[in-house]
């Protein structure tokens, strides 16, 4: 009989195994699709871009005769420039177009570790596109408020020489784009200019 009972009684078959493996590719499915999601989503694979490289929305330098997208259009009557005729581009010098931006009003400021005082009124210039220009009037406060700090951080014998003057352009220049760039991610001005400058 007992013999009988162990014919008859089959052995348990253990259902783990085959579940462990179907959980093991559920897994390994799931994952890849992650990886491969990361990977499209990051632009490393697929497609999105479609070949196009990464566009470049900084202001672009403009070349002279060519057409600044972002400049204002000339009322009505004006051909352009100041004088009502068209702008006339000279044939040497810089390839591009300058475009200047003079500050409204002149800065007062006294000088570092000195009783002296500095009146100067300022302009800048950019070979970039309108949008810079545009960026200098709508920030026009903060970028005053930075160059006056500039300006009272300068050393009152600094002004006194030529070299010293165009070292105090190179930081003024530097301020104008670090407000630029904290404010608009992008700097553009070129050169910062004295239209006047009175020390006393």
């Amino acid at each position: 009989m007992s013999d009988k009972k162990d014919k008859d009684a089959k052995p348990k078959k253990k259902g783990g195994g085959m579940m462990l493996k179907v959980g093991a590719v559920v897994a390994l499915l799931g994952a890849g699709g992650g990886g491969a999601y990361g990977l499209v989503a990051a632009g490393i694979i697929g497609g999105g871009s479609h070949g196009k490289e990464h566009e470049d929305k900084n202001p672009k330098l403009i070349r002279k005769g060519e057409e600044d997208p972002y400049a204002p259009a000339a009322k009505e009557g004006e051909k352009g420039g100041e004088g009502g005729g068209k702008d006339v581009e000279g044939e040497g010098g810089s390839e591009y177009r300058t475009a200047y931006f003079s500050f409204t009003e002149d800065f007062t400021s006294n000088l570092k570790d000195s009783d002296l005082l500095v009146q100067v009124s300022l302009a800048c210039s950019t070979h970039r596109d309108y949008r810079v220009i545009l960026w200098l009037q709508k920030h026009e406060l903060a970028v005053r408020s930075a160059l006056l700090t500039a300006i009272a951080d300068t050393p009152g014998e600094e002004v006194q020489s030529a070299e010293g003057k165009a070292r105090l352009q190179k930081r003024l220049v530097a301020t104008i784009n670090k407000v630029l760039t904290d404010t608009e991610g992008f700097g553009g001005v070129d050169a910062v200019y004295f239209k006047t400058f009175i020390v006393q």
